[in-house]
């Protein structure tokens, strides 16, 4: 997970997006080799650009794009079993050709990103999209929705159905992210559907990974402290929840954290 690393933790924004998602499947599917899937995308980005020209105009490529990708290979949203963790692993989204909106834009954006489109990733609360903007032509883009085009007041009112919150005139919410943040959010993604699943073990590595990547963010040591108390890993949620409290001083649940502490200090004194 040397490149995943790099982003998350070192920033790094040269570490290809596809090939930090791949790793990052490794979680689901620990033996996974990066190249083969790196070579299926690179088959893609090949075809496309068979039915492209460099000169075609943003809505041309855009609607070649969707053509090929939802028409023709049947890339679709998982509706039906959204908070499946597979939607979050890369490889399964290439080989079922459906998966979640962060995963499929990232398919998208890859693609196009091999054949020198600008392509942004617009990490709106409650649905991800993508834009393409060549300074002529500019569309949001759906690929959960079959490569659906939105305009700015259509991806906010899609965001406000989502949410159940106003969103009208939040303009913020569609500005593009970074590679890191894109990665940070699949991971958490990966880890609410873990969790959802009783999957602990699992959730405890992305969980790993989400305090790896920031160091000093208390509620990570916060999650993963619950997370090894849930797994009676005592020494060590106490350890996390200690880190918590060190790092969030004020923090509005001291009180019932230290409760906690005290049972987990009793547990861990009884277990020696």
């Amino acid at each position: 997970m040397n490149d995943l690393l790099d982003l998350l933790v070192r920033n790094d924004e040269g570490v290809p997006l596809d090939v930090a998602a791949l790793q990052l499947a490794m979680i689901e599917f620990p033996d996974l080799e990066v190249a083969p899937w790196i070579d299926l995308i690179d088959s893609y980005a090949n075809e496309l650009s068979e039915r492209t020209h460099s000169g075609d105009d943003g809505t041309s490529f855009i609607r070649a794009a969707n053509e090929f990708l939802f028409e023709e290979l049947g890339f679709r949203g998982n509706g039906g079993d959204y908070y499946n963790p597979m939607n979050s692993c890369l490889n399964q989204v290439l080989m079922e050709r459906m998966g979640l909106p962060i995963t499929l834009s990232l398919v998208y954006m890859e693609i196009g990103r091999r054949l020198g489109r600008p392509l942004w990733g617009i990490g709106m609360p409650g649905h991800f999209l993508v834009e393409y903007d060549d300074g002529d032509t500019q569309h949001y883009i759906d690929p959960f929705h079959h490569g659906r085009i939105l305009e700015g007041p259509e991806c906010l009112a899609l965001a406000s159905r989502i949410t159940g919150q106003d969103m009208s005139q939040n303009w913020q919410a569609l500005e593009p992210v970074s590679k890191r943040q894109m990665a940070l959010r699949m991971l958490n993604n990966m880890r609410a559907a873990y969790l959802r699943g009783n999957s602990w073990e699992k959730a405890l590595q992305v969980q790993d990974l989400l305090v790896k990547s920031s160091s000093n963010d208390a509620t990570e040591y916060r999650q993963r402290g619950y997370l090894h108390h849930q797994m009676r890993h005592y020494k060590e949620a106490a350890r996390d929840l200690s880190r918590y409290l060190q790092l969030a001083p004020e923090a509005r649940d001291r009180g019932e954290i230290e409760r906690r502490l005290t049972a987990l200090h009793r547990w861990v004194a009884g277990m020696n």
